[in-house]
């Protein structure tokens, strides 16, 4: 006997939400040697058939805001994944890491914090280019906000040759990269200035792959997906650009 409609039609969500819901897996993964859980949160490319290990598909890390939840920067993994990223998303702040330095000069104070989140890529690098051999984790996207991007910034500045490309919103203390193989855009808030040098001068982004786009009314702690609509819906359509060129 056929099931009613309406049973199928719940049947088809459930199956669509069971589909969705497996796209993303989120796992803690251990630094034996720094004894070290690392709560991470990895969504599969939406079409991932043609990723193999002759044509690898390109890998994002996403870097999350100091106090704000690594998974809340959904509105930015649904772009990378919708364009064949392998999406991580990382926790660096843990409850036994020490406060965040609130004292500067920060690039000095703050270092032992954005070094650590450097350590934790390159391990997270070394575990899962072996776990998905069909993605390229020689050729880094980094998206960061806030102290998130100082940490991604830091990571180009160490390892040039292994970053294509850094998304920051508002970090604001770490000098970006003025390399000419780091393709680089950043999203400015409005109510706080970044750090001396930090920034790009006219001369120098003549000269080097970077954009920086300063959003209007937009604040820095709401660069993320509990944001107002009006400004998720503006990053989302800079970063979509972005990565589509």
């Amino acid at each position: 006997m056929p099931l009613p409609f309406k049973y199928l039609v719940s049947f088809f969500f459930l199956i669509v939400s069971a589909v969705a819901s497996s796209a993303t897996n989120s796992e803690m993964i251990v630094d034996k040697a720094r004894d070290r859980a690392i709560p991470i949160s990895i969504s599969l490319p939406a079409y991932n058939e043609h990723c193999s290990q002759q044509t690898k598909c390109p890998v994002v890390f996403i870097n999350a805001g100091y106090g704000i939840a690594h998974t809340d920067y959904q509105f930015a993994a649904d772009i990378f994944t919708a364009k064949g990223y392998l999406t991580i998303a990382v926790a660096h702040e843990l409850d036994s890491d020490p406060a965040l330095n609130r004292t500067p000069p920060y690039m000095a104070t703050r270092m032992e914090n954005w070094h650590r989140g450097v350590v934790t890529l390159k391990f997270l690098v070394t575990e899962l280019s072996s776990r998905y051999p069909e993605y390229d984790f020689t050729q880094l996207t980094l998206f960061g906000h806030s102290n998130g991007g100082d940490i991604a910034a830091l990571y180009a500045a160490i390892y040039p040759k292994q970053v294509s490309q850094i998304i920051t919103l508002d970090h604001r203390r770490m000098l970006l990269p003025r390399n000419n193989n780091i393709r680089v855009l950043t999203l400015r808030g409005s109510d706080y200035p970044a750090d001396n040098q930090v920034l790009l001068n006219e001369d120098e982004l003549a000269q080097y792959p970077v954009t920086q786009i300063s959003i209007k009314n937009s604040r820095h702690n709401e660069m993320y997906d509990g944001g107002p609509k009006w400004l998720v819906e503006r990053m989302s359509k800079e970063i979509k650009a972005f990565v589509a060129n």
